[in-house]
């Protein structure tokens, strides 16, 4: 074997273990749902509702309670979650609850996600959201954001 493919062999070698661990790591993705993959961008919104405590507008946002959903792609294909955001005056969050509709592994990580969002984003404004990662959970993030985008459309409405 010449020194060139014996270079390249040893390189070949070593990637792929330090890719794998750079990505159990965390720093070659900062997913932690199922096996690491990305949230996709193509993942859209199914649906969006409100029940508007009031028809005054404070801020840009209109108090009241508001419902929406958001997919993300995870290695098992698609999961959706559902989210209910109680807005109150100038559009700071008062309560949040995420209702799981995944199955398997990504239901156990989207009740993580659930159990801990709260802390995450009460008693902040909704144009401050910016969720990546909650509970060991970053997937679904990526659905999360999404309906508080659709939240967000809603109570300007």
């Amino acid at each position: 074997m010449t020194l060139r493919r014996h270079q390249k062999a040893v390189l070949a070698a070593t990637a792929v273990p330090t890719l794998l661990l750079a990505a159990a790591c965390g720093q070659a993705s900062t997913s932690d749902d199922a096996a690491g993959s990305a949230p996709s961008s193509a993942a859209t919104s199914e649906s969006a509702s409100a029940d508007t405590g009031s028809s005054e507008a404070s801020g840009d946002y209109t108090p009241g309670t508001y419902e929406a959903s958001g997919s993300y792609s995870n290695p098992g294909g698609t999961s959706t979650v559902d989210v209910e955001v109680t807005l109150g005056d100038g559009g700071t969050v008062d309560d949040v609850t995420v209702t799981p509709k995944a199955s398997g592994t990504s239901k156990q990580y989207q009740e993580k996600f659930a159990g801990g969002i709260a802390d995450e984003v009460v008693g902040k404004n909704i144009d401050d959201l910016d969720v990546t990662k909650v509970a060991g959970s970053s997937l679904t993030s990526g659905g999360f954001n999404q309906a508080i985008d659709e939240i967000k459309s809603e109570a300007r409405g």
